[in-house]
Formats: structure tokens, C-alpha cells, sequence
């Protein structure tokens, strides 16, 4: 058996004794009013018929009977009014939290859409294209939708990545592990005027790979259909350096129709030589696109670096040394196709 129900027996069992009692003492009260009405009429007056003192006794004991029926009637009536006003209050508790938590809601609720309307409304003012944020938003939620446990929380990091690239370019400097090919590659489709970059030798197996055929393909493409000036400047510290292997990567480019000139530090002018020097690509003269090696001497941080006074900075030194090295081949037009 257990608790709940030992305490409704408990409870039952009070209740029925508790009614015993009060009947009990009601009909002591009703026995003693009515023997004492009889012993008070029979002292009183000896010579009354019996049927009058009976008939008196009677009736006293009734109301006396009756009148404890209405007091305890009017205790209960007391008790169950007193519990009709806490019911009441209860209720008018419950619907007042209620009705604060319902107005808590509706305003968290048009808070939400207030921003994300003013949101929308700065996308839609800004000079950036809005389809692109607008389906963005759409498929995201269409993935909170329909996607696997593994595939939200994929799509959540690449919104916190992408939130947090967005907001790194909003303070003029972002930057990531490694070297970001993809940053590079996305940089070129967009240049539309110039792309002059440094190539030293931490980079060099970089023109080897897959993503440098990719790279060279895109500038390809900026340079035939938007007329985009590419310059790229090969550093080597000595002539030495210079090998067979870093003239036919020069060849290669021109090929392309990127103006690419050899720079051996050794032989420039002192105002012209600058150590150390990290690769670099300046876009459109508006954003310095820049790799810093590790103690291997690979590539270990991609940055992007868009303050004036840093691009300006860039500029100045790429154009020292390129104006401080000489063509070693005519720059070929690029390849049709």
C-alpha cells in the first residue's frame, strides 16, 4: 500500500470520527435539554398532565436539536465561503502570472521581430547583395528542419565561423590557421583592377600543387575578361638562387599574362632591400592578402588586412622593389580559350 493511499485512510477515518462525535455530543445536548425541560416543568408545576411536560420536553429538545443542525449549517456555509475566496484568489493569482508571462512572451516575440526586421531592413539598405543573405537564412532553417543530429551541428560551426570571418572584416583584419586557399582563390575572382603580389621562397612548393592550377586559371581569367593588371615578384636572396627551375615557374606565368619579374636582394639597393619579408597580395589596392611562415618555414597564419595605412604601406614596398628589378622576359599576352 502506499503513502498517498495510508494518508486518504488516515484522513477517512478522521473525518468519521470526527462526524461521530459531533452527532454524539448533539444528541447529549438534545437528551439533556429535553430530560431538564421535563424535570423543570414537572418541579415547577406538579399538577400538569404529563402529556404537556412530554410534549414541551419534546419540543425544546427538538429546536435545541435544530438549532445546533443551523450552527454547524452555518459554520460549514462560513468554511465553504472562506474557500471559495482562496479559490477565487488562487485563480485570480494564476491569471495574473499568467497574463504576465503571456505579455512577457508576446513582447520577447515582437522583440525578435522588430530585430529581425530592422536586421532585414540594414541588409536590404546595404550596398552588399541581400539574395545572398535572405537564402542563407532560408536554408539554414530549412536544415534546422530536415537535417540529421550531426548535419546541425555542422551547419551551426560554419554559421559561427562565417559570423565570425563577417564580423573580423567588419574591424578591418581577419585571419586564419595555415594558408587559406580558398580566400585566395574567392580574392582573385573579385579583384577588378590590380593584383600585385611577392613570391618567396617559403611558397615555392605551393606552385606545384592543385590549388596554385586554380589560382593561375582564375587570374588567367581576370586579366582576359576584366582587364585586371596582375604583377608578381619572385624574391631570392642571392644569384644563386636564381635556378632553371624558378625561370620556367616566371615562364609559366607569362604565359597567363601576369607581368612576373625575378628579385635577387642581394643586388638591389640597400633602400630597396627588405628582410624579412612575408608574401603578400594587395587586391585592387584595398585589401592585403598575407601568409607568415613558422619556424619551418611554411606557411602557418593567412591574414587579410584592409586599414589604409597597413595596404598603403604594402603598396610602397611592393612598388621599391619592383621599380628596383628589371624584366627578364617580355610580358606574353594570355592564352585564348
Amino acid at each position: 500500500m502506499s503513502g498517498a493511499s495510508s494518508g486518504e485512510v488516515r484522513d477517512g477515518s478522521q473525518r468519521e470520527e470526527q462526524g461521530i462525535s459531533k452527532l454524539f455530543r448533539k444528541t447529549l445536548v438534545t437528551v439533556l435539554v429535553a430530560g431538564g425541560t421535563f424535570l423543570l416543568t414537572n418541579v415547577l408545576n406538579q399538577k400538569s398532565s404529563d402529556m404537556w411536560q412530554w410534549t414541551l420536553s419534546i419540543i425544546l429538545g427538538s429546536a435545541t436539536l435544530i438549532v445546533q443542525y443551523l450552527v454547524d449549517f452555518g459554520e460549514r456555509l462560513e468554511g465553504i465561503e472562506e474557500n471559495q475566496k482562496k479559490r477565487i484568489r488562487d485563480m485570480k493569482d494564476r491569471l495574473t502570472a499568467h497574463h504576465m508571462e503571456m505579455l512577457k512572451v508576446v513582447d520577447e516575440s515582437f522583440a525578435k521581430i522588430n530585430a529581425a526586421t530592422e536586421l532585414f531592413s540594414q541588409v536590404d539598405r546595404s550596398v552588399l547583395r541581400s539574395d545572398g543573405v535572405t537564402r542563407l537564412a532560408r536554408k539554414y532553417t530549412q536544415v534546422g528542419e530536415q537535417g540529421s543530429d550531426i548535419v546541425k551541428t555542422f551547419a551551426q560551426e560554419e554559421i559561427g565561423r562565417l559570423a565570425s570571418l563577417m564580423e573580423s572584416l567588419s574591424n578591418g583584419s581577419a585571419d586564419c590557421p595555415g594558408e587559406n586557399h580558398e580566400w585566395l582563390i574567392d580574392l582573385t575572382t573579385c579583384v577588378k583592377k590590380t593584383l600585385y603580389a611577392t613570391s618567396t621562397d617559403v611558397d615555392r612548393d605551393f606552385w606545384s600543387s592543385e590549388p596554385a592550377k586554380r589560382y593561375l586559371a582564375v587570374q588567367g581569367d581576370a586579366i582576359k575578361k576584366r582587364r585586371v593588371e596582375v604583377r608578381r615578384l619572385f624574391l631570392v636572396d642571392e644569384p644563386e638562387d636564381v635556378t632553371e627551375s624558378l625561370r620556367k615557374l616566371c615562364e609559366r606565368q607569362r604565359r597567363f599574362g601576369i607581368d612576373a619579374r625575378i628579385a635577387v636582394q642581394s643586388l638591389l639597393e640597400p633602400s630597396a632591400q627588405v628582410t624579412p619579408l612575408n608574401d603578400f597580395i594587395i587586391f585592387d589596392g584595398e585589401l592585403c592578402y598575407e601568409t607568415e611562415p613558422d619556424v619551418r618555414v611554411v606557411p602557418a597564419k593567412t591574414t587579410l588586412k584592409m586599414t589604409r595605412e597597413h595596404v598603403a604601406e604594402r603598396i610602397n614596398r611592393f612598388n621599391v622593389l619592383w621599380e628596383a628589378s628589371e624584366p627578364t622576359e617580355p610580358v606574353q599576352p594570355a592564352a585564348s580559350g
